[in-house]
Formats: structure tokens, sequence, C-alpha cells
């Protein structure tokens, strides 16, 4: 585990110039456009029928839930959650199982289709919207955990990057956390994606303590070892070296 410290304060919101905007409003239809491609293909590499994927998401979920307590977090009851990029909804709905109370759990997703399928197998309670994480429609200091998990490295733009870490912080509380799921390693194959590295995670959220493992064994490696052994999977995870992504807590002062 890396703890990292970085300057007290917090920097001024940037300015959303005219350029912003539309520079903001470019790379979301990339995204949409994005996805929509990665529909038409084929699904099975994220599917709960994929034995390596169970296995990323059980490593990721055992960790998350460890690394919460460690640093004071035992109990999600009263705790209001926002993820980012919620998708279908899986994570709203893990967190109803760690302890979350639906009518203080929310996702925000920029596609319509996946908040529609959110709708379909969250409870009722779970708010569910679709709109761009870069300007969150919520008050300020009004969340104790916001979740992102794999948004960062699908955002190619800098400024939208920024803008949305800057909203991520905007909305927590203080002493609340951002908890951040996303690979550093690019992918020479991907080029709609770009890995987030320590450094990068540091000039997105000044003035927070932030606390990042090294954790997910690298998809293609994964994807081999996992169809035929679980315990090689989870040995050569633990081991570090082929790592490829980060989870993290990043404490807002």
């Amino acid at each position: 585990m890396t703890r990292l410290k970085a300057k007290t304060n917090l920097p001024l919101p940037i300015p959303v110039t005219v350029e912003g905007l539309e520079s903001k409003d470019r790379e979301a239809a990339r995204i949409r456009e994005v996805y929509a491609r990665r529909q038409k293909g084929p699904q099975g590499t994220y599917s709960f029928s994929n034995p390596s994927y169970v296995l990323q998401i059980q490593e990721r979920d055992s960790e998350l839930l460890s690394m919460l307590s460690r640093y004071g977090v035992e109990s999600l009851e009263e705790k209001r959650i926002l993820e980012i990029g919620c998708g279908t909804g899986y994570l709203l709905r893990a967190f109803l199982q760690w302890g979350a109370f639906p009518e203080n759990v929310l996702g925000i997703d920029l596609l319509q289709e996946r908040i529609d399928q959110a709708r379909k197998r969250c409870p009722l309670g779970v708010r569910l919207e679709c709109g761009n994480a870069a300007a969150l429609d919520f008050p300020d200091a009004s969340f104790d955990l916001v979740m992102q998990s794999v948004v960062f490295s699908s955002i190619l733009d800098p400024e939208m990057r920024q803008q949305i870490a800057g909203e991520m912080l905007r909305v927590l509380r203080p002493s609340s956390f951002a908890l951040w799921y996303d690979f550093f390693v690019n992918n020479p194959r991907n080029p709609d994606v770009r890995g987030i590295r320590r450094s990068e995670i540091r000039k997105l959220f000044p003035g927070c303590q932030i606390y990042l493992r090294r954790i997910t064994l690298a998809p293609p490696v994964g994807r081999l070892v996992g169809q035929y052994s679980p315990f090689v999977y989870m040995l050569l995870s633990r081991s570090k070296i082929l790592c490829t992504h980060y989870l993290g807590l990043i404490k807002k002062n």
C-alpha cells in the first residue's frame, strides 16, 4: 500500500469557457460512440460467466471493503454514496449488500441505455440519472463516498478528467473519501483508453491524502490463467508484479 500526501489547499475551480464546454461535449460524444461500438461486439469479457472476470471483481470488492475498514469506514448504514459511471448498477447493488440504504445510494452515467438497465436491476429508492459527471447536479458536500470504477481511463480529454475530479471533490463532505479503481497501464491495442498513473492522480486530487494499492492481474494474463486455476490467478495477482490497476481511497481534507 502506498500513502501519498499532497498540499493542503484545494485549487480554485477551473473556469468553464465556451471552448471548455465544446471540448467537454465533444469528449462526451466520443465516449458515447465508443461504448456504442462495444455494445455491438462480444460481451463475454465482462460477463459473470467469464471466470477471470469473476475473480477480478471478487478481488476488487474484497480489497475495497478491507481498505474502507482500515481507514475507519466500518459501516455504510448512514453513508450517502454516489457512483459516477455507474453502468448497469453492479456496484450500487454491492453497496446495498454491504449495508447502505437504497435512499442513500445514487448513480449517474453518460449513457441512457445503461441507466435504463440499472433501473431494472436496482431496488426502488436508488436514484439513477443520465448525465455528465463533469457537471454534477448535486449540492456541495452532500456525499460521504464517491466511487469511480474504470471511468477516468475512458476519458482522453485532460480538461474533462480534471473537471470530473473537481466535481467529485466538490460534492464530497470534508474528511470523506473518493473511491478509485482504474488501470495505470496503457493498452496499445485500444486507442480509446489511457492508463492513469499515480502522478496524474495526485494532480487530479490536490490537497488530498491518497492511499493506493496495486491490484488486478493484467487482463490478458488473467483471462488465460483464470479459466484453468483460480488459485494460480490469485497467487499471481498477490505478487503485484503483473497487476495493472490501482485501488485507492482519496481523502478530502
